[in-house]
């Protein structure tokens, strides 16, 4: 997929710095992704879920809210109702230039931020919310110890994470008077609701404030053991995994049509961790998994690994071949699984191989079959699986073409 760098005017006419993560294919919508309160864009779980996201077609906005991260102006002159105007003119952006967005994604005060700018965005299908508060204000808590000084002096200087940043009075006022509940009774978008019940930062009650406030369709989802910015990559893997399952059916993604040439269109691996091996499997929007290696080899072992892939491409189609014969034949076939294991053996002991020299791939493959067959169609059975597509491809003429594509 492609990740380009884009500007666009923010709400005081500074330039806020963005990313637009693409889809390698065809796209099927686009989203909007805002990060947490004095985060940045580019924190991991913000750039997992848009990779998942762009490897189902659907092109991701995560930008830099005004005097933040990479983009210009002073996080001093901002407030959480400028980070909502942000927010829309995003929107205006995508709408301008890429497509209108139908899915918006915010964390902590972001998600606090979408749910306020989802009623101005009227192409916006779907809302997910991570770790949001139900009231913005709870950001307060963060600088509670300042509060003082900042009434007093109109302003003062605190330490968040450990970066300084200066908390005016005017942001404490605008962020107080800031009502939430009532935007999200009348969103009428679908909503999606995640939260952690460890969360640290934001309590999980905030999340229950909101799925109460919302109207149907909305849908809670627990973020086990994960903390309020989804630090373990795991945590932000499930996440990714979620939004992107749930939002499918409500932003109407379909299987597009298969390219010609390819009757079972584009299967795509896609780094995941470039520190290991893990990669995020798509074939066209809907179907996704995940290959990686074992531990002894180095992987995480969150995926089955490239020969088990091979070996289950092997299995399925023995299944789905055995069946497919049975029905016809009306068979009384009540159940049929396939067991393939692969190895690399001398070819010397391997009694069906035409080398004789060096080692071979062995695929062994244990065929179950279940009811009252006879031996005559057990055995016919067993002939026919030798007939299933990927076994003849794994005994045909192969080739594999390969070349450079001109993305960078």
């Amino acid at each position: 997929m492609d990740k380009g760098k884009i500007t666009f005017t923010g709400h005081s006419g500074h330039k806020l710095a963005a990313r637009l993560d693409l889809p390698g294919g065809q796209l099927r919508a686009t989203a909007i992704f805002a990060h947490c309160f004095t985060c940045s864009k580019d924190i991991p779980a913000a750039r997992r879920i848009a990779q998942r996201l762009a490897s189902m077609g659907i092109a991701v906005l995560r930008f830099d809210f005004t005097g933040l991260g990479h983009s210009e102006g002073e996080f001093s002159n901002t407030d959480f109702t400028s980070n909502v105007q942000d927010l829309v003119l995003a929107a205006q952006y995508l709408t301008e230039h890429k497509s209108p967005p139908t899915l918006l994604i915010g964390h902590s005060l972001g998600g606090a931020a979408v749910l306020r700018a989802a009623g101005d965005i009227d192409s916006v299908k779907a809302v997910v919310t991570i770790g949001a508060p139900a009231c913005p204000s709870h950001v307060v808590h963060n600088f509670a110890s300042s509060l003082d000084q900042i009434k007093r002096d109109g302003q003062a200087k605190v330490s968040l994470a450990g970066r300084g940043f200066t908390i005016t009075q005017d942001f404490v006022e605008d962020i107080s008077k800031a009502s939430l509940l009532p935007a999200v009774a009348k969103m009428k978008k679908a909503l999606l609701v995640m939260h952690s019940p460890t969360d640290e930062i934001v309590g999980i009650d905030n999340a229950g404030e909101i799925f109460s406030a919302a109207k149907h369709p909305k849908s809670f989802v627990t973020l086990d053991n994960a903390d309020h910015l989804l630090t373990n990559r795991a945590d932000a893997e499930y996440a990714a995994e979620v939004i992107a399952a749930w939002s499918a059916r409500y932003l109407g993604i379909r299987q597009p049509a298969a390219p010609i040439g390819a009757p079972e269109g584009i299967v795509r691996a896609t780094e995941a961790d470039p520190q290991g091996f893990l990669q995020d499997i798509t074939a066209g929007p809907l179907h996704h998994t995940l290959a990686d290696e074992p531990l002894t080899y180095g992987g995480t072992d969150k995926g089955m690994s490239p020969y088990q892939f091979l070996s289950a491409g092997l299995a399925a189609c023995t299944s789905m071949t055995i069946r497919m014969y049975a029905r016809r034949k009306r068979w009384p076939l009540q159940h049929v699984f396939v067991d393939v294991t692969h190895d690399k053996v001398h070819a010397q002991d391997c009694d069906t191989c035409e080398a004789t020299v060096g080692k071979v791939d062995q695929f062994k493959r244990v065929v179950h079959l279940q009811g009252p067959l006879d031996d005559e169609q057990r055995q016919k059975l067993l002939e026919i699986a030798d007939k299933c597509p990927v076994h003849r491809t794994l005994h045909g003429e192969i080739s594999v073409v390969t070349r450079l594509s001109n993305t960078r």
